[in-house]
């Protein structure tokens, strides 16, 4: 006859008013299934209420892990409710097994949580973490500001070859994704303007729209938007892999400013290469242009140059070139800031350029609308 597959059972008893006696008989096996201790649980509410728990196992067959996991849910039990259990009438073996498991305690984030988190404690979480984000990046700055003040002095201290590399890196090697992404975006923007006034029979404003819109705005935010991904996740990268080997901590121990020696001249660096590369941008939209209102609108060569040349203004290059200056130095903040703050580890350093990129665009679009409520306040 087959072996039936039933879960084991405690004889639960209660030999006198104080004592609560489990007693384990047959055989305890997982593949019988695991037994529980609600029983016991309800036991230990009824009046009068036992002041301990005996277990036992006189009868007891063959047994395996199904057993220890009962008695130590009969521990946590227990101690829940701070009731002595008496285990001495169980098996050496067993009571050295949940002696064992009992002593290493249970790993914090492994039990399945019981419900979701309260949303006033999600806003709460957030308003402070964007709040020391605020405080990070203005005492960032605030760093980077000495450090530009101890320059001017000439009390900065950092290598005169960091800063060339730096603009190498940043400067003459962004040319070529630069040219590209300025000519498609004048490509772009040509189209786009010759679709809209061919209604009107206009086609010949394309090179009024190409010229004031790459001149005035999208040079300067597509270059730095290119170097924020190209450039600014670099930095980052780099110093959130000196952070990781302590490298940082090193420079602070001999007394060397860590924001003088490696902010410092990658700031210098994209401030004095994204102006260049604006003026670059501007032409590689121009000439964006150029392809779409000569070789699509069968616009006179003269006649488009002529527009181009007409509504080309000194203001539109100065502001354009004063956002590129401005814009040069978000990103290698955000750059240098993020990687500075990087943890530890390999994977600390890669959510660094993430973030270093991210922050790089949000400091971008926000500077720049408020540049464009400032300058339409006073009329430039």
């Amino acid at each position: 006859m087959a072996e039936r597959n039933t879960a084991p059972v405690p004889v639960i008893d209660r030999p006198d008013d104080r004592t609560l006696e489990v007693r384990c008989d047959g055989d305890w096996l997982i593949g019988k299934g695991m037994p529980s201790v609600a029983e016991v649980g309800a036991r230990l509410t009824t009046a009068p209420a036992p002041e301990r728990v005996r277990v036992t196992a006189a009868g007891l067959g063959r047994w395996d892990a199904s057993l220890v996991a009962f008695v130590v849910g009969l521990e946590t039990l227990c101690r829940a409710r701070s009731v002595p259990l008496d285990k001495a009438g169980l098996p050496a073996g067993v009571r050295r097994l949940v002696d064992l498991a009992l002593a290493v305690p249970e790993k914090a984030g492994t039990r399945r949580a019981g419900g979701g988190t309260p949303v006033l404690e999600v806003i709460g979480t957030a308003t402070l973490g964007v709040w020391r984000s605020a405080q990070d990046t203005i005492a960032f700055i605030g760093d980077a500001t000495l450090a530009f003040s101890r320059l001017l002095t000439g009390k900065a201290r950092f290598r005169g070859s960091d800063l060339l590399l730096t603009v190498q890196e940043s400067g003459a090697q962004a040319l070529a994704i630069t040219a590209v992404i300025s000519l498609l975006v004048g490509l772009i923007l040509a189209f786009v303007g010759a679709v809209q006034l061919r209604t009107f029979g206009a086609e010949i404003y394309v090179a009024n729209l190409v010229t004031v819109a790459m001149t005035r705005e999208m040079a300067a935010i597509m270059t730095a938007i290119v170097l924020a991904g190209r450039t600014g996740a670099a930095f980052a990268a780099q110093l959130g892999t000196m952070q990781a080997n302590e490298e940082i901590d090193a420079l602070a121990t001999l007394g060397v400013p860590p924001v003088d020696f490696l902010v410092l001249p990658r700031m210098l660096a994209l401030m004095l290469m994204m102006p260049l590369l604006y003026v670059y941008s501007v032409f590689a939209g121009m000439l964006g242009g150029v392809l779409v209102g000569i070789g699509m609108l069968d616009l006179s060569p003269t006649v488009y140059l002529e527009q181009t040349r007409s509504s080309f203004t000194a203001t539109d290059f100065l502001v354009g070139w004063g956002k590129s200056v401005l814009f040069g130095a978000l990103v290698a903040i955000a750059g240098c800031m993020r990687g500075i703050q990087s943890g530890r580890s390999a994977a600390a350093v890669g959510n660094a350029a993430t973030s270093a990129v991210v922050t790089a665009l949000v400091y971008i679009i926000i500077s720049d609308a408020l540049l464009a409520v400032l300058l339409n306040t006073i009329g430039v």
